[in-house]
């Protein structure tokens, strides 16, 4: 299955690890710097596009995205580089998408009309909460005013535009969500990434909640209700769920998240990026240093790269099947058993479709509504585990 990624498409993904304020439910690596030497760190994702792309010659790339951290932050000359950089070493699919991530601040705003003209062609905007009392609350800078002018501009630069809602928040009501949710569709927005807020270690949510201090939560029963109206609303507004928590019209889903959840390969550079690529005739998983000054010394001593992790078949039919059963057009049975050269059982199948979890059809199996709310459940019967 030397080939096996062709399946999923080939991505790139670009880790700029800077933000203005750390938000208090955030666990991903993002970091506050008073100076960046946007130089210095375009000489450094130019050099890791080179070493990459020696390990991946003769591909045809599907998607760009940047993500962060805070890419609109990133100086559109820079975005450029790294664009230009990588036409040079890949075949560019005629249907790319290139994906930048912004927040909504009024400063970032100025800078869209400067990455459209490097050739981003999307934005997925993180404006989290349509209400400026939840916005403070989740430690979000700008305000709904801001968010809303920067969506306008946003929509009058680029064809497609997504924006970010977190629900389930402090002393929110399904009513408020019903609300919030009918007013993000009816902004004219053709893709919803809509998160329940989870706590996480680690996170300055995470330790206020350990003293007791995060109250108003939603209890289990209201954030199972409030997700079933999301598919609900969602559904009947032509935005159905085509992931777990993505939703959007037909033909606008994220054709770079896809890559992930069809597991094709992807290279990610940057500082903490993980990548899944196939070298030599075998898949590798990759992860870059995570600290942005160590990931600057390891990249101007030749690779930024941490760690680089051989994928038995039976990983990557692990991998697989926990990412294809997230999105709606579920995963191959064909694939599945050539990765791992054995079958998914039968009996857990057959199980599983008798309990309205799954549903095939050929070779495919895909999770229904009832099983989505028990996903973990439904891989590990699929799995074996």
């Amino acid at each position: 299955m030397a080939e096996d990624w062709r399946n999923g498409g080939f991505g790139l993904y670009v880790h700029w690890p800077f933000c203005e304020a750390k938000c208090p439910y955030c666990d991903f690596n993002s970091h506050v710097s008073r100076s960046i030497d946007q130089g210095h760190w375009r000489t450094a994702y130019l050099s890791e596009l080179d070493r990459v792309a020696t390990e991946t010659p003769d591909r045809v790339l599907n998607s760009i995205f940047f993500g962060g951290g805070t890419p609109s932050l990133m100086d559109p000359a820079t975005t450029a580089a790294v664009i230009d950089a990588a036409a040079k070493h890949w075949r560019i699919a005629n249907d790319i998408e290139i994906t930048l991530e912004a927040n909504p601040g009024s400063v970032e705003a100025t800078r869209f009309a400067g990455y459209r003209d490097a050739g981003v062609n999307r934005i997925s905007m993180g404006i989290q909460a349509l209400n400026d009392t939840d916005l403070r609350r989740l430690g979000r800078i700008h305000t709904l005013a801001e968010a809303r002018a920067a969506f306008d501009t946003a929509r009058s630069l680029f064809d497609r535009v997504s924006f970010d809602l977190i629900y389930a928040r402090q002393d929110q009501s399904l009513a408020d969500w019903e609300r919030e949710l009918t007013e993000a569709l009816n902004m004219a927005v053709d893709h919803l990434s809509l998160y329940q807020l989870t706590i996480e270690p680690g996170t300055a949510f995470g330790d206020r909640f350990d003293r007791g201090g995060l109250r108003g939560l939603p209890d289990e029963d209201l954030g199972a209700a409030m997700y079933d109206l999301t598919q609900e609303i969602c559904e009947a507004a032509g935005m159905p769920r085509y992931e777990v928590s993505n939703h959007a019209r037909e033909g606008a889903q994220s054709r770079h998240n896809l890559i992930y959840w069809r597991y094709g390969d992807y290279a990610g550079i940057g500082p903490g990026a993980h990548g899944r690529m196939t070298v030599g005739g075998q898949r590798f998983a990759t992860e870059a240093h995570r600290m942005p000054q160590a990931w600057l010394d390891a990249v101007s001593k030749g690779t930024g790269e941490s760690a680089r992790d051989r994928l038995s078949g039976i990983d990557q039919a692990e991998e697989y099947l926990l990412m294809g059963l997230r999105i709606s057009e579920g995963i191959d049975r064909d694939r599945y058993a050539a990765l791992a050269s054995t079958a998914i059982p039968e009996a857990a199948v057959q199980e599983l479709v008798e309990l309205g979890m799954i549903r095939t059809r050929g070779s495919r199996i895909s999770v229904t509504y009832q099983g989505f709310n028990l996903l973990n459940r439904v891989i590990a019967r699929l799995a074996g585990a």
